[in-house]
């Protein structure tokens, strides 16, 4: 992957073949107790990569830690070959590149469905207004939400609402899709609409990193899946070799109960 020439204002860039996504030796602490333990991880470009591991194990801070809505503690963060944890950095900058999907929708309540997703195009890439419309109403239509565009969150369901998040993070047209367990706060048969629209994104050749309970979607979309235990990254490998022949003892034990619950 080429790093960018330009830089983020001033942050030091990496060498040529660096990962899209890079993370070294990362470590984040809340009231003196540690929740990500030295995590490294690279992520190639189109590459999908899924977090997978038992609440609390640090998956959701991870993402917020790529995203830079939390600070590291130690370590660092590069996009496409420049440290973006660097003081120097741009955070703005650096998040216009990124997309991000919480499980809790997050969608401005008081506006459309439309205003929602060409906010940032507007606001902070400083989209001309009618060609974020444009763009807008095609990405509604391509996930079957364009009679939605003038509807309030309110007037949507769950797995409605999470699609019009999505659609909105894909309209600043990222480079990194990052998605926090997208599908928790929906009820079973909606999540299967949400999860097709993800399965889409990876065949057009979205680079993203999941955080999710859904075991068997993880296995079925990821090419590489990454177990949390405790903060630490303990094991990294392609779907199968997780989910059929984990390394840790760990890992095991939890994909165990998770086989025991029927979730995979």
């Amino acid at each position: 992957m080429t790093a960018r020439s330009d830089g983020i204002d001033g942050a030091t860039p990496r060498s040529p073949d660096a990962a899209l996504l890079r993370i070294e030796n990362v470590w984040k602490t809340y009231h003196s107790q540690p929740v990500l333990r030295g995590v490294d991880l690279d992520v190639a470009a189109h590459e999908v990569v899924c977090l997978i591991g038992a609440s609390g194990s640090g998956k959701s801070t991870l993402l917020r830690c790529v995203n830079l809505l939390e600070t590291v503690d130690d370590g660092a963060i590069y996009l496409d070959g420049t440290e973006i944890t660097d003081v120097r950095a741009d955070a703005d900058r650096a998040r216009k590149r990124i997309g991000m999907v919480f499980q809790s929708y997050n969608l401005f309540p008081h506006m459309s469905v439309l205003d929602n997703i060409t906010l940032a195009p507007v606001r902070v890439h400083k989209t001309p207004r009618a060609a974020a419309v444009a763009q807008a109403r095609e990405l509604l239509e391509r996930f079957g939400l364009a009679d939605k565009a003038k509807e309030y969150p309110d007037r949507l369901s769950g797995g409605q609402q999470q699609r019009v998040a999505i659609v909105r993070a894909l309209a600043t047209r990222p480079s990194l899709m990052l998605l926090d367990e997208v599908t928790s706060a929906l009820d079973p048969e909606l999540v299967t609409e949400v999860l097709g629209i993800i399965r889409e994104l990876k065949e057009s050749g979205m680079t993203m990193v999941l955080a999710t309970h859904e075991m068997g979607f993880a296995r079925d979309i990821a090419d590489t899946v990454c177990f949390l235990d405790n903060g630490v990254l303990l094991e990294t490998g392609p779907a199968e070799q997780i989910f059929t022949e984990p390394r840790e003892p760990r890992t095991r034990e939890f994909l165990q109960r998770v086989l025991e619950s029927g979730r995979i």
